[in-house]
Parts: C-alpha cells; structure tokens; sequence
C-alpha cells in the first residue's frame, strides 16, 4: 500500500504564482517514471512548460547548436536556419529561464552577447541529440513509409 503522503499535492511559488505539485515531482522521480504513473499529463505539472521549450522545433536546433560550444546570437541565426530574430531571442529567453542556457553580456562596443548551455542544457542537449541523431538515421525509412502510407490511401 502506498504511503497516503504520495497523495498529497506540495504548493511551489514563484513570481508566476502558486502551483500544486505532485510530491514525485518534487523528489526527482525518473521521467519514464512520472510518465507512467501520469503525472507529466497534469495539467499543474511545471515539467510541461520546460518540455515544450525543450522539445519545440527552434529550442531543439538551439540546443543542438550549443552543444558544438558557445555562440553569439547572430553565429545562432546563421547556423539554426529559417529562424526569425523574434522567435531566436523568444526560445533563447525561455530556455535561460529554464536555466539550459547561459547569458553572458561583455561589455564591449558594439554590444557582444554571448549564449552557451548550462550543465542542465548539456544533459538536456544530449538527450535531443540521441533523438536527432535517431532521426537522421531513419529519415530515409519514415519517408520510404509516408510514401507507402500514401500510395495505399490513393
């Protein structure tokens, strides 16, 4: 039988306001773990906002840029092609606030920005990189099956 405290929600404040937490949450449980036992589906789940800056198409490329070492914004824009300035500034705001990125502003003229990954960005980069490297593998296979798919709907 489990222990009735797993059943009591813990609060969490911060400036957003207050939110009920799962305790497993709060005690470092292994996302596989929280997966199944659902808590990563609670809406009140603080992992959701960070799994979506993680996961969404310019925070994957972000990481996966930092991961080769520090960069400058304008070296970001050229290597993370098709990103806009306002969504490059936008993901790399959430994922300093996430704190997988360092900002570190040095004090020249003209102004010099530099972004590189925390030690959680590192651990997160490669996790999306044993993800990134899986799919440039099995591109070839996904379109050889969206391919077959189609031909066998026509």
């Amino acid at each position: 039988m489990e222990n009735s405290t797993l059943d009591r929600e813990e609060k969490i404040s911060d400036e957003a306001g207050t939110v009920d937490v799962p305790p497993d949450l709060v005690t470092g449980q292994p996302l596989s773990e929280l997966i199944r036992r659902g808590a990563l589906f609670s809406v009140a789940c603080p992992s959701r906002e960070i799994l979506n800056h993680l996961t969404s198409r310019w925070g994957v490329l972000i990481l996966l840029a930092l991961l080769e070492g520090t960069h400058r914004f304008s070296e970001l824009r050229r290597k993370v092609g098709g990103v806009s300035e306002k969504m490059l500034a936008q993901t790399l705001q959430q994922l300093e606030g996430d704190c997988m990125i360092d900002r570190v502003s040095l004090p020249v003229v003209p102004p010099h920005v530099e972004y590189s990954l925390t030690p959680l960005g590192r651990e997160a980069a490669g996790r999306v990189k044993t993800l990134a490297d899986w799919l440039e593998v099995n591109t070839p296979n996904i379109m050889a099956a969206k391919a077959e798919r189609l031909r066998g709907t026509s």
